[in-house]
C-alpha cells in the first residue's frame, strides 16, 4: 500500500532525526508503528481522531441488560485504549479499556466493510479507538460488543508494556507515570481514591458552613511555617518572591475580613529533602473557624477523618503494612508533657537531664534553647510510640510562635498534633490574635535566622491586619498526601502523588 507523505511528513522527519531530533530511529517496533500511521492517513482517516459524541463509559455498558443475540442487543458507543488483540480469520477480537473497566470487542470484516477492515489491520496495542456496535455475549459467554463502525482516535507511536509483565522496572514506571497509572490497577485505584477523599473533605466542610477560598501561591515573604522556601522572581516588577510554604497567613487575613469559616486545599512548596514521607511539593488543607479554639479543631479533625474512613466502606479498622489502624472515634488524647515523661523517663522541665540525654544521642545541646532539646527528644524517642490515632496537645510555647498561650501558663501553647503510627497527620492551634504579642514573638523567633530560612523577615502586613482586629479562632492543617497514604496502605508518599519529583534522568 503506498504511503502518502503530507502533513505528517514533519513527524516522520523529526523522529528519524532529519528535523530537530538528533537520534535516528533504532527500534523496529517504533518504525513499524510510524509506517502504520502513514498508512492510516492514506486511507483518508485522521490518525489523531476527532469528536466522538455519545460516548458511554465501559463500566456502565457492562451493566446494561443484554442477551446472547447481538442483533437484538442495545446499541452502544465506547472509546478507550486497545489492551489486547487476537486474530481469527476474518474476525478480530480486542480488549478495549477506559478508566471504568475493559470489554471485549469483536470486529468482523462483513460488519465494518473493506476500509474498516484495512484500518483494523493497522491497529496496535495502546492505540485509542472508538467503537459503535451492539452489546451481546459470544458462544463462550463473554460480554462483547460486535463493532458496526470503527472511529480511530489516536495512534500510539511507542510500544506499550506487555499485558502480562506490565511495568516491572520501577525507574521506568516513575518516569512514565502516565503509563504506570493506566496499567497498574493498584496505583490507579489509589489515585482515584485520593480524588474521592478530597471530594469527601470538601463535601464535609461545605456542609458545615465553611467556604473554600483560593489564596496567592507567590508571596513576598515566606511565612506561616518554619521551612526553607523556593525562590523565584517577578521580572516586570523586579520583585523577589517565594512559593508559599504554608496557607496560613492569607487565610487569617480573611478572618479579619469577616469570612468566619474558611478553608483551602492547595499545593505548598518546601525546599527540603525527599523521603517516603516528604515531597518538596505537597498538598495541604488548612481551615480557620472564628470564635473557636484548638478543642474545636480537635473535634472537627476527628469527625472529618472518621467521615473519610467511612467513605471507604471497610469499617474503621484499616491495615497499614503489618499493622492495623483503628480509626474508631473517639481518638486518644494525651498531653505533650505526659507523653514525654512516659517515654523519655523524666519531666520535660528537667533541663540537666534533657541536656545529658541529648549528648548521649550525639546531639550537642550547647547554645540551644531548652525547648529545642525537648523537641529533639520528643521527635527521636516519643514519636515512634504514637501508634494512635492520638491527639498530642499543649506544646512548649517557644515552638509555636503563631499560637495562643494557655491561660495561666505562658510557657504552654494551645496546640495539638494528630499522630498515626508515628507520623504527624494534622496540626492545629488556638490562633494568636494579639498583634502585640505576635509582633514580639516574631522578633524573638527571627533573631539570628539566616536569609535561607523561612520567616527571615517580619510580615508587617500580617501584623497590621491583626491590629484591625482578628476574632479568636481555631486553625487546622492536614497533610492530604499523608492522609491518603494511611487510607490506601501506601508505604511511600510517591504512591499517592500523581507525579512525584524525580532526579534528572541519567543519560
Amino acid at each position: 500500500m503506498p504511503i502518502r507523505r503530507s502533513i505528517f511528513s514533519s513527524l516522520w522527519e523529526a523522529i528519524e532525526g532529519v528535523s530537530h531530533l538528533s537520534t535516528p530511529i533504532t527500534n523496529k517496533l517504533e518504525a513499524d508503528r510510524l509506517e502504520k500511521l502513514h498508512a492510516i492517513e492514506a486511507l483518508g482517516i485522521d490518525p489523531w481522531g476527532c469528536r466522538f459524541d455519545g460516548r458511554q463509559m465501559i463500566g456502565d455498558v457492562r451493566n446494561l441488560p443484554h442477551s446472547d443475540q447481538f442483533d437484538t442487543g442495545p446499541a452502544v458507543r465506547v472509546a478507550g485504549r486497545i489492551m489486547t488483540m487476537r486474530k481469527m480469520g476474518k474476525i478480530r477480537f480486542l480488549d478495549l479499556a477506559d478508566r471504568t473497566g475493559r470489554i471485549q470487542i469483536m470486529i468482523g470484516q462483513k460488519q465494518i466493510g473493506e476500509t474498516g477492515w484495512r484500518l483494523a489491520e493497522l491497529m496496535d496495542l495502546g492505540d485509542l479507538l472508538g467503537i459503535e456496535g451492539k452489546l451481546g455475549t459470544t458462544k463462550t459467554g463473554e460480554l462483547t460488543i460486535l463493532a458496526d463502525a470503527l472511529h480511530y482516535q489516536a495512534k500510539s507511536l511507542l510500544p506499550h508494556p506487555d499485558k502480562w509483565s506490565g511495568i516491572e522496572d520501577i525507574e521506568f514506571a516513575l518516569r512514565h507515570r502516565y503509563l504506570d497509572l493506566f496499567y497498574n490497577e493498584t496505583l490507579r485505584a489509589k489515585a482515584e481514591l485520593r480524588i474521592k477523599m478530597v471530594q469527601a473533605i470538601r463535601e464535609y466542610l461545605n456542609g458545615r458552613g465553611y467556604w473554600e477560598v483560593e489564596t496567592p501561591v507567590l508571596h513576598a515573604i515566606a511565612g506561616g511555617a518554619a521551612a526553607r522556601p523556593f525562590r523565584t522572581h517577578h521580572h516586570a516588577l523586579d520583585l523577589p518572591l517565594f512559593q508559599r510554604i504554608a496557607l496560613e497567613l492569607p487565610l487569617k487575613r480573611l478572618l479579619v475580613a469577616g469570612f468566619d469559616r474558611v478553608y483551602e486545599i492547595g499545593r505548598v512548596f518546601r525546599n527540603e529533602g525527599i523521603s517516603p514521607r516528604h515531597n518538596p511539593e505537597f498538598t495541604m488543607m488548612e481551615l480557620y473557624e472564628a470564635y473557636g479554639n484548638y478543642h474545636t479543631m480537635m473535634d472537627l479533625t476527628e469527625s472529618m477523618i472518621a467521615h473519610c474512613v467511612a467513605q471507604l466502606g471497610k469499617g474503621f479498622k484499616l491495615p497499614y503494612g503489618d499493622r492495623e489502624i483503628d480509626f474508631t472515634p473517639p481518638f486518644q488524647r494525651a498531653s505533650y508533657a505526659e507523653l514525654f515523661e512516659r517515654h523519655v523517663g523524666f519531666s520535660m522541665d528537667h533541663q540537666e537531664k534533657a541536656a545529658e540525654r541529648c549528648r548521649q544521642m550525639q546531639f550537642d545541646p550547647a547554645g540551644k534553647d531548652h525547648d529545642v532539646l525537648i523537641q529533639f527528644l520528643f521527635d527521636e524517642i516519643v514519636e515512634d510510640h504514637l501508634a494512635g490515632p492520638v491527639f498530642v496537645y499543649d506544646y512548649p510555647a517557644s515552638l509555636c510562635p503563631l499560637t495562643k498561650r494557655k491561660q495561666g501558663r505562658p510557657d504552654i501553647a494551645e496546640r495539638f498534633e494528630l499522630y498515626v503510627l508515628g507520623m504527624e497527620l494534622a496540626n492545629a492551634y488556638t490562633e494568636l490574635n494579639d498583634p502585640l504579642t505576635q509582633e514580639q514573638t516574631f522578633r524573638q523567633q527571627l533573631a539570628g535566622l539566616s536569609e535561607d530560612e523561612s520567616m527571615a523577615k517580619m510580615d508587617e502586613e500580617f501584623i497590621k491586619a491583626l491590629k484591625y482586629g482578628m476574632p479568636p479562632a481555631g486553625g487546622l492543617g492536614v497533610g492530604i498526601d499523608r492522609l491518603i497514604m494511611l487510607l490506601t496502605n501506601s508505604q511511600t508518599i510517591r504512591d499517592v502523588i500523581l507525579f512525584p519529583l524525580l532526579r534528572p534522568e541519567k543519560k
